[in-house]
């Protein structure tokens, strides 16, 4: 979670009261933040990822002016007509197609607002540009370059400059290559054959992005007026990003300037700081929160979180949302906005009228117990994700692929479909491990989905458990005889072991396992093909079963 350290004379600057750390660290959390360290001159407050406005000492302040009631409602913001252009070569569509831009001027820094504003540049690529991905923001000294400015492509070689932190030319390719920017984010570009570039008139080099300025624009406690670039893969993520920024320049004293952002197709005048409207029922609002608020301190629940609100029928509020709320979604959200500003410690608990004990599921305790078994039997616990693919799952284990559950739009090849078994994931657990001693053992007991045979789209979540043992004298007795030892601490007492004939399962050393005339797993020693596909050297033995189907016919 990421956390901002708030000086408290700086931060009673920006609130406009002289405040102690002691009403800092009282206050504070009920804007819905958690206190990470107090010192005898800060407070250190742990802000969440969707809260991106928190990541400036000028989003806390105005959100801490709300809470105690000293300035309430919309907060203001005024974008002044501005006459720099950026123009957009169409060539950037194909490596980093969208980009915004804002001006801000006349604002006045120091170290600790340069530091300020660097970190939370960081933030928000962190919180909405996912690591870059989506949006990467870069900030100029405008007064060092000349305007209209483009956003335009080059080849890897062609172009040169001073990248920020450096003393020498470097082309974009070194730079991918040399700079720690550059390697550590070179792979959102690197795949094209050409790079996004900004420049000004002059040809001159501001940023490369998204992954470094141009030292020629470095931001310093002597910079006035500042650029901004914000460019990304998705429109809405960089605009977002773009508000939250220049708001909290604009907090710090500067006048905000639009920049005409010319696409081949339209013009978009940015930043747009335009307060977003949605609907909030004051009876959905206490319903939830257990309130009996009317419309007027239910509106007034509402500025004390720095919203605007009016009626526009019987119970129903118009609410306005700064552009810098990019969390604030759904109705839901305002609701929430609703609690802070009354006062979260205003809320008395109550007791459900209905008096029950909550338990943990059965198939939960069940699974606690296998796994002490497990443990107990010298065998290591791995967790692996729910989601699989189907090189690993199919043709590694020599299956035949059947039916299954695809994701729609997976964001990696390596997570392509929900897995139907745990085998697969342990044998790619083993094939991770080649480098640790031997014998290893390792056992997971997690969800699997099964599809129903006899309808396609009925999918049911079961609880399964597998083992596996890799060494030089693995077998099928070895596998057995640990298999007997955790159904024997489950209490089963008799379990019927009839040889079967399995595709990733030696023929003749492997069985199916029954209970009650149901089958509920399998063991035996995986074939040398699997073996193989794993590049593993070891022999390897291994069991499944299901867990859900032994609750079915013992507990």
């Amino acid at each position: 979670m990421p956390v901002i350290t708030l000086d408290r004379d700086r931060f009673s600057s920006f609130v406009g009261r002289s405040l102690s750390v002691e009403e800092m660290a009282k206050w504070l959390p009920w804007l819905g933040v958690d206190i990470e360290e107090t010192e005898p001159d800060c407070v250190k407050i742990e802000f969440n990822p969707n809260r991106v406005d928190f990541s400036s000492y000028g989003g806390v302040a105005r959100a801490f002016r709300g809470l105690m009631g000293w300035e309430t409602g919309l907060p203001k913001y005024e974008v002044k007509e501005g006459k720099i252009v950026l123009k957009v070569d169409p060539a950037v569509s194909e490596v980093r197609p969208y980009v915004v831009g804002a001006v801000v001027r006349n604002i006045k820094l120091d170290n600790d607002s340069v530091r300020e504003l660097m970190e939370m540049q960081e933030d928000l690529h962190w919180g909405v540009g996912r690591d870059r991905k989506k949006a990467s923001i870069g900030v100029h000294n405008l007064d060092v370059v000349e305007p209209p400015f483009a956003y335009t492509t080059s080849a890897p070689n062609d172009v040169r400059f001073v990248p920020l932190d450096k003393t020498e030319e470097m082309t974009l390719q070194e730079i991918l290559e040399r700079h720690e920017k550059g390697i550590a984010y070179k792979h959102h570009v690197d795949w094209a054959s050409r790079y996004p570039l900004i420049t000004d008139k002059m040809g001159r080099v501001l940023s490369f992005p998204p992954i470094i300025n141009g030292e020629l624009t470095r931001v310093s406690s002597q910079t006035r007026n500042l650029f901004i670039d914000v460019t990304g893969t998705e429109l809405n993520a960089i605009t977002r990003s773009l508000n939250v920024l220049v708001t909290a320049l604009a907090d710090m004293g500067g006048t905000i300037e639009a920049v005409r952002v010319k696409y081949t197709d339209r013009v978009l005048i940015s930043p747009d700081l335009t307060p977003q409207r949605m609907e909030l029922r004051v009876d959905y609002a206490n319903d939830l929160l257990g309130l009996k608020l009317s419309e007027t301190k239910a509106i007034q629940a509402l500025q004390k979180s720095r919203l605007d609100a009016r009626r526009i029928g019987k119970g129903v509020l118009e609410v306005l949302i700064p552009a810098y709320r990019i969390d604030i979604m759904h109705e839901i959200d305002l609701v929430e906005e609703v609690a802070i500003g009354y006062g979260y410690f205003k809320l008395k608990p109550t007791k459900p009228a209905t008096v029950t004990t909550g338990r943990q599921h059965r198939a939960g305790e069940v699974a606690n117990y296998v796994r002490q078994i497990m443990v107990g039997l010298g065998f290591v616990e791995a967790l692996n994700f729910v989601l699989a693919n189907d090189v690993d799952h199919y043709q590694k284990m020599r299956r035949r692929a059947g039916k299954m559950i695809r994701l729609a739009n997976p964001v990696s090849t390596e997570y392509s479909i929900v897995r139907q078994d745990l085998l697969p994931n342990l044998m790619k657990n083993l094939a991770d491990n080649k480098h640790q001693a031997y014998p290893q053992r390792v056992f997971e007991v997690s969800d699997v989905i099964e599809i129903s045979e006899k309808a396609e789209t009925r999918a049911e979540r079961r609880l399964h458990v597998a083992g596996v043992s890799s060494h030089p004298t693995a077998n099928f007795t070895e596998m057995k005889s640990y298999l007997e030892a955790l159904l024997t601490n489950l209490g089963l007492k008799d379990w019927p072991i009839k040889e079967t004939r399995h595709p990733s399962f030696l023929q003749g050393r492997a069985a199916a396992i029954y209970v009650k005339g149901r089958k509920i797993g399998v063991v035996g020693e995986i074939h040398p093909e699997v073996l193989n596909n794993f590049e593993l050297e070891n022999p390897t033995s291994a069991f499944e079963i299901d867990l859900q189907r032994i609750l079915k016919t013992t507990y």
